[in-house]
């Protein structure tokens, strides 16, 4: 078990193709909790992210050999992966529309979600994430400094729920989930140009949605 959960991802896939049950334990182990923070993120609906997520695997299963590491990471492909049923279930049902994400609060495997995002929203660290996408100011790349004091993670978890949804993916892969342009890009079917081009309209819609909101002060503490 300790050799599998130190292997690469890669050599992982090329277990599980040969019938390694191990492995496939190690993947969905390491893998689940970022595909149902991408699924929910999108959807606003917990219940059809842990839906999607358990079809992503079962998915998997099925197609592992379809993983090609020449074309890019494991994680975009899983993300491409749940995209894709993102998208199914959403033609299936058409009254299923992406809400708000007040049910945000536990990740694939039961614990809190105050992830890495609440961490670098708080921090700034989102930005200079070291994904080859560049570095800004800000919680995420293009706002404000005054953003990591002023606005809670809650506030901008909802802003990123109410992008479009081309916006919303890019931002979500590249600034929460820390892909580079080119994982994004194959995670989502399309040129890294592409990707650039929806992720800085999306950080700037968002930083919009942000500035329109009224800021609520923080009450002065006793001796302040």
């Amino acid at each position: 078990m300790t050799e599998a959960v130190e292997l690469t991802d890669e050599a992982l896939i090329a277990r599980m193709v040969d019938g390694d049950e191990e492995a496939f334990s190690a993947l969905y182990r390491r893998k689940h909790p970022s595909v149902y923070r991408f699924a929910l993120r999108m959807s606003g609906n917990r219940a059809l992210a842990e839906d999607v997520t358990q079809e992503v695997f079962v998915a998997l299963i099925r197609d592992a050999k379809r993983f090609d590491p020449a074309k890019g990471a494991f994680a975009a492909f899983l993300f491409g992966i749940a995209r894709n049923h993102l998208h199914k279930r959403w033609e299936l049902d058409k009254r299923l529309v992406p809400s708000g994400l007040g049910n945000e609060s536990a990740n694939g495997n039961g614990s809190r979600n105050g992830d890495h995002f609440s961490i670098a929203i708080q921090s700034g660290a989102v930005a200079g994430n070291g994904n080859g996408n560049g570095a800004s100011h800000g919680p995420i790349a293009g706002l404000p400094e005054e953003f990591v004091s002023k606005e809670t993670v809650a506030r901008v978890r909802k802003a990123i729920a109410t992008l479009p949804e081309n916006y919303r993916e890019a931002v979500i892969l590249c600034d929460l989930e820390e892909l580079s342009y080119d994982e994004a890009a194959v995670a989502l079917g399309c040129p890294v140009g592409t990707v650039r081009s929806r992720l800085h309209r999306g950080r700037a819609i968002l930083m919009e949605k942000l500035e329109e909101q009224p800021v609520i002060q923080r009450a002065p503490a006793v001796g302040e």
